[in-house]
């Protein structure tokens, strides 16, 4: 560690506090990952039932978006401070709390009567999610050894990255064999299931600070948050020049700088200690996260239009098509650690980021729409690898680089860089998308009318819709848009490749040596660990 690191104590247990054994592990591990699921599974959940939302309530697109926006908007905004938080008062009560509440809004989004319930449910759902997320990984952090510490983090990390996946498809299938409303059975079911394994399996632990908590950097830093992932979010819908996006960038990037001063200030007593962005592990780790996620998150706003309008599959079977990709991705997390042991963190990472690269690569060489799903699907499957293998190390870089006592921190930075990753890889990739699918459309119009040409350059599910009100020109306007589609994908697919090589020239030259030893070191505050 670099020498602004404050003299350490040693981290005392407490109540005969003592190493919990496998089997407590193990029932540790489960209990996190099924509370993981239940927040992961409700980011995504709902973006299978956008059309069942406006029916039910007459609801705007604008509402729709924001039914399923402001969850994750609330989850990212509160992260930080309450993965703070949940280092002082305690992680298993923190955990509870977040549960239970996340239980109730589940209840209550299912019963929705409107839309504006909805939404006070979703923002519910998402402060709630923002106690749980952290925890689930300082948890893993703070109790499990260090030669087990690397198995549960892969295990932590292939659900993070394929729980949307798997959250998809059952969504989606809840919405074809009953109806939308029963998509929140699942977490609702999750978090109960969580919570009751949390009460008899899971260890509480806490830190001891003699610094009072950073009340300041706990605001500013959600006002940063909050302004900047409400311009990705809406960017695409509003366009990026509207006054309220550039107002609110503005304020978000204003905030931001004034967090990082502020925290250089408070120095020790920071919220977070952003001097440690100096070392490579937390600065490697967090960037490849940030792109590793946005990439992602990208692929599936280009894939989910592939598979049904392009391909016309129902949401239900183009979710079981990314399944693949979500368990190549969940299976490589789990054997990172041990590649990560015999190469090192560097070379995992590194190998891990030039598969994606690759995958994305052959993506947008193969591409096509005769192809049909083969033409990704090999793609598909590497890029799923090289996730996997890359987000492992990466989340163990980031909490590693911070002390024990602080990885509901760690653990909330790690999962702030996933969401504000996920967002920017929507809006960026989204827009590529857009941009190279109208020019490519403009040129194939011909003799489509004109009014028909104008909603097709809308987007390609838009030109599906309007096909058959063309008569004789139905078929070559939808091949018109399929190709255009297809040509916009490959231009955000190089895109993508591109961004993906300056990270893999980046961590192959500075990504993290091997593990920071702040975790097995003594920390700068004296924390309780009880197991019972």
């Amino acid at each position: 560690m670099s020498s602004n690191q404050p003299p350490r104590t040693k981290a005392l247990p407490v109540d005969g506090g003592r190493t919990p054994d496998a089997r407590e592990l193990r029932a540790i591990l489960v209990t996190v990952s099924i509370a993981l699921m239940a927040v992961i599974a409700s980011v995504s959940g709902l973006n299978v039932a956008q059309t069942h939302l406006a029916v039910e309530w007459g609801a705007s697109q604008t509402t729709v978006l924001w039914i399923i926006n402001v969850y994750t908007l609330a989850l990212a905004a509160l992260l930080l401070p309450l993965g703070a938080i949940g280092d002082r008062w305690g992680r298993k009560p923190m955990l509870i709390t977040g549960l239970v509440v996340f239980g109730a809004a589940g209840v209550v989004a299912g019963f929705a009567p409107s839309a504006a319930v909805m939404i006070g449910a979703r923002v519910a759902a998402g402060v709630s999610a923002a106690m749980i997320m952290p925890i689930t990984l300082a948890v893993i952090t703070s109790t499990f050894p260090e030669e087990e510490r690397g198995k549960a983090i892969g295990v932590w990390t292939g659900v993070a990255g394929g729980g949307g996946i798997l959250g998809m498809f059952l969504s989606a299938l809840l919405v074809d064999v009953a109806n939308w409303r029963w998509l929140f059975v699942l977490p609702v079911a999750l978090a109960a299931v969580a919570l009751a394994m949390t009460l008899k399996s899971v260890p509480d632990s806490r830190e001891r600070s003699t610094h009072s908590f950073d009340t300041i950097g706990a605001s500013v830093s959600t006002i940063a948050v909050i302004g900047i992932v409400f311009v990705l979010q809406e960017g695409p819908e509003r366009g990026w020049t509207d006054p309220v996006l550039l107002i609110s960038l503005g304020v978000g990037v204003a905030a931001a700088i004034a967090f990082v001063a502020w925290e250089l200030h408070r120095g020790d007593a920071s919220l977070l200690d952003v001097r440690l962005f100096r070392e490579r592990g937390l600065a490697g780790g967090s960037l490849t996260l940030l792109v590793v996620f946005g990439v992602q998150a990208g692929i599936a706003v280009v894939l989910f239009p592939f598979f049904q309008a392009v391909l016309g599959w129902s949401g239900l079977l183009s979710t079981v098509a990314m399944m693949p990709m979500a368990i190549m991705m969940m299976t490589a997390s789990g054997l990172a650690p041990k590649m990560a042991a015999r190469i090192g963190a560097r070379s995992t990472m590194t190998v891990g980021i030039a598969l994606s690269t690759l995958g994305l690569a052959l993506m947008a060489l193969f591409v096509s729409v005769d192809g049909g799903y083969l033409s990704v699907l090999v793609g598909m499957l590497t890029m799923g690898i090289g996730m996997g293998l890359s987000m492992t190390p990466s989340t163990e870089a980031v909490t590693s680089s911070l002390p024990r006592a602080k990885q509901g921190v760690a653990s909330a930075l790690n999962d702030v860089t996933r969401e504000l990753g996920t967002a920017l890889g929507v809006a960026m990739l989204g827009a590529l998308l857009a941009n190279g699918y109208h020019k490519a459309i403009d040129d194939e119009f011909g003799s489509i009318p004109h009014k028909a040409a104008d909603t097709a350059r809308e987007g390609i599910a838009n030109a599906v819709e309007v096909a058959p009100s063309t008569g004789s020109h139905a078929q070559d306007l939808i091949r018109a848009a399929q190709q255009s589609f297809v040509d916009g994908w490959q231009q955000a697919m190089w895109a993508g490749v591109a961004v993906m090589g300056v990270l893999l020239v980046y961590v192959a030259l500075r990504g993290p040596k091997g593990s920071d030893p702040a975790l097995t070191d003594e920390t700068k505050t004296t924390e309780t660990i009880a197991v019972r």
